[in-house]
């Protein structure tokens, strides 16, 4: 393996002369870009504890009116970026949402794709393109790019929920934006997660010839998820995960364009390993309470903390509990890692 030659070797007038013409030499800096073996990461296997984050989330409601935030929300960094970069890792954005009783988070649309995974509170609700969706704890909520949604409160208690988007993509694009929006009429029939796509494998007839809508199904409701885990993990040997992919109900792919969305369970005293993706993730932890080891870094970890997962992490996770389940939701960038032909899983 030939070692390659240095900007130092190269003479001052040539580096000079490369400048003016707004050019560098590739090769001093080449194995930077592309290294041997895995990529070079700034992300950090890093852990956000719920419970040490409340108490400033609740402060934040009290300092900052709905008005003034418009979406009043405090937003994870991972310590391996600049936090000004708001990313938790490459692709993925994740901040965790306030909304106070009768507050409205005002309606607009944006180009990054956005879901919400309920974390705590009940009587909320987002609205997209005019469909009312209830918010309950562990239910996962689909605001996809260019589709108006706002935000509301009609109980009683705070609402919180974990924000994820693929905002640092979009950003780095030069494409996010949006728009703000009037109020929208609110369809007055349940959601289709309680009537149209309420039972996996069975679609309304009509959908057959109308696959034009793109996300047919915005509410995936946790009470159904955590029962399709329970059944799954009667037919999945001990050792061996017991995952579900959130997909689009009409397709069978991931439901959205960049970012993938799967629920894991750990049944009592149950460890798992994952295999090393190329992939970067995020867990939420959605009941439960464990151990995570993530790229050689430890974390005990409690309902509703927060995990980044960086690309090519080897992962393992145990359940601490003898006698209850875990359940953990991620969300990760691999449907881009395959859209792009990069996805790739290691031993």
């Amino acid at each position: 393996m030939s070692e390659l030659g240095t900007l130092d070797e190269l003479p001052n007038s040539y580096i000079s002369a490369l400048s003016d013409q707004d050019l560098v030499p590739l090769w001093p800096f080449l194995r930077g870009f592309l290294p041997y073996g895995i990529p070079e990461r700034k992300t950090q296997p890093a852990h956000w504890c719920y419970e040490s984050i409340r108490p400033l989330l609740m402060q934040a409601g009290d300092l900052t009116p709905i008005e003034k935030a418009e979406r009043r929300v405090l937003v994870l960094c991972n310590p391996g970026h600049n936090p000004e970069d708001a990313l938790v890792t490459p692709t993925i954005y994740a901040g965790l949402q306030l909304i106070k009783p009768g507050e409205t988070a005002p309606n607009h649309k944006h180009t990054p794709s956005a879901v919400r995974l309920v974390v705590e509170g009940s009587g909320g609700f987002t609205t997209v393109r005019g469909e009312k969706l209830p918010m309950e704890p562990g239910d996962l909520i689909l605001t996809p790019p260019g589709l108006w949604h706002e935000h509301g409160h009609e109980g009683e208690g705070p609402i919180v929920w974990m924000d994820a988007l693929d905002l640092p993509l979009i950003y780095s694009l030069e494409a996010s934006f949006c728009d703000e929006g009037e109020p929208q009429e609110i369809i007055t029939s349940p959601d289709n997660s309680q009537t149209r796509y309420r039972r996996a494998g069975v679609l309304p007839y009509s959908a057959l010839n109308q696959r034009d809508r793109g996300f047919p199904l915005l509410r995936f409701p946790w009470s159904e998820v955590k029962a399709a885990l329970g059944d799954l993990a009667t037919a999945t040997p001990l050792g061996e995960v017991t995952q579900l992919a959130y997909v689009n109900p009409e397709t069978g792919e991931e439901c959205m364009p960049v970012l993938g969305f799967s629920a894991l369970m750990l049944r009592p005293g149950e460890q798992i390993k994952l295999p090393r993706r190329s992939a970067s993730g995020v867990f939420k932890v959605v009941e439960g309470s464990g151990q995570a080891d993530i790229d050689g870094s430890c974390f005990d970890w409690e309902q509703h903390d927060i995990m980044a997962v960086p690309t090519h992490s080897p992962v393992t996770l145990s359940n601490r509990s003898n006698t209850s389940s875990a359940y953990l939701f991620m969300v990760d960038d691999a449907p881009l890692h395959r859209k792009i032909g990069i996805y790739q899983e290691f031993a």
